[in-house]
């Protein structure tokens, strides 16, 4: 029985996908594969036994990546499960911080107990929350992966001059991005030309604080900045003095900041990004045909620390499923020690990223536990793994 420990309370629809010959439970002692969501697994003692790490979400902060590597633990996320949902929040933030329509219902609270005369009062008021339209107005989208295409797309849509920057565009991601969004050549095109500025991309030692003071003063006058991808992409004591002296009209983000909730013309959401039913269950299913994928097959997608690696199972076939370091030679060694164990190669298929690579042979016949033994005791393997 293959054993699934859940971290966090998980969608059903995703616990469904697994089906008969598994046994999920949040106390399993020696557990195959982890679900988790939000739970943090820093300073969590990981099994042995345990083989991957399946987070129904896109970042992976919770999870210690590197130890988990140096285990030979493979870690995957799902990444664009929740696209949708950011993105109509994403939408959703352009109009708050246009139109300043929460701190209008906020003032309408105000005149409660004024009887009759409410009406002559929300006509003297309403002036003070007035704001502009987006239509024709221009936006900047920072990162065009799986939501910032979505919301360049729909802004374009939506009437506006969309510019999308993205140094790692991908050419799945270009198919996908409308043809009427205008390449940016640099961060500093975005900040010359745009009105709206929105931030999907990953927090890095290169993008942490990149919207600091140095990049505001490029920004157009006025500027409104969206941020629903990290809270530590920004400085936050050069956005609240911008929006002082209101070079940063508005800024909106579901990172609230202790120095900015309350700060005037902020809108701060409490990270509902994709705090949907819809998103949850995309979320749990993907991370769950990912993990299921991999344990059966041993076939591997959107994990973090390898790379992708996917192969049909050769008929009347072992498969050997092999995490290791990404060392020159590795290859040849391998072959080299199946050769010597007589394992016969039928199909192959490897790849690597960074310092990791994973490789999986087909090979026609029984193997022996001396055969098996030999490959784990390479140097640059880390995990080995027959599947029958």
């Amino acid at each position: 029985m293959v054993q699934i420990k859940c971290l966090n309370s998980i969608s059903p629809l995703g616990l469904e996908r697994f089906g008969s010959g598994y046994s999920i439970s949040e106390d399993a002692a020696r557990p195959d594969g982890i679900l988790v969501r939000s739970a943090s697994m820093h300073g969590m003692e990981l099994p042995d036994s345990l083989l991957a790490i399946a987070r129904a979400g896109a970042g992976v902060n919770n999870i210690p990546v590197d130890n988990c590597s140096a285990q030979g633990i493979v870690v995957f996320n799902t990444p664009g499960a929740n696209a949708n949902a950011v993105k109509e929040l994403v939408l959703c933030s352009l109009f708050l911080t246009s139109r300043k329509i929460m701190a209008s219902a906020d003032w309408v609270k105000t005149l409660k107990g004024h009887g009759t005369d409410v009406g002559k009062l929300v006509e003297q008021g309403k002036s003070a929350f007035s704001g502009p339209e987006i239509l024709g107005k221009s936006l900047g989208v920072v990162g065009l992966g799986a939501i910032g295409i979505l919301v360049a797309n729909a802004a374009e849509q939506l009437g506006m001059t969309v510019y999308g920057f993205d140094p790692f565009l991908s050419v799945d991601s270009a198919w996908r991005l409308s043809s009427a969004v205008r390449h940016s050549p640099s961060f500093d095109d975005i900040c010359a030309n745009c009105d709206y500025i929105t931030l999907h991309l990953p927090l890095t030692p290169e993008t942490k604080g990149m919207i600091d003071s140095g990049a505001i003063a490029k920004m157009k006058d006025g500027v409104r900045i969206l941020n629903f991808a990290r809270g530590e992409l920004i400085d936050p004591a050069a956005v609240l003095e911008s929006l002082q002296t209101e070079k940063i009209a508005a800024y909106a983000t579901d990172f609230p900041d202790d120095s900015l909730i309350g700060a005037e013309n902020v809108v701060a959401l409490p990270h509902l990004g994709a705090s949907t039913p819809e998103s949850e269950e995309n979320c749990a299913v993907m991370a769950a045909d990912q993990l299921r994928e991999y344990l059966e097959t041993g076939n591997v997608r959107n994990a973090v620390n390898l790379a992708n690696v996917s192969m049909p199972r050769e008929p009347d076939t072992v498969r050997i499923c092999l995490f290791h370091r990404n060392i020159p030679n590795t290859i040849a060694v391998l072959a080299a020690a199946c050769g010597k164990a007589g394992i016969n190669i039928e199909t192959m298929q490897s790849k690597s990223k960074n310092e990791y690579a994973y490789t999986i042979l087909d090979v026609s016949g029984e193997i022996s536990e001396e055969a098996v033994e030999s490959l784990k005791q390479l140097e640059p393997i880390i995990r080995c793994r027959v599947i029958r």
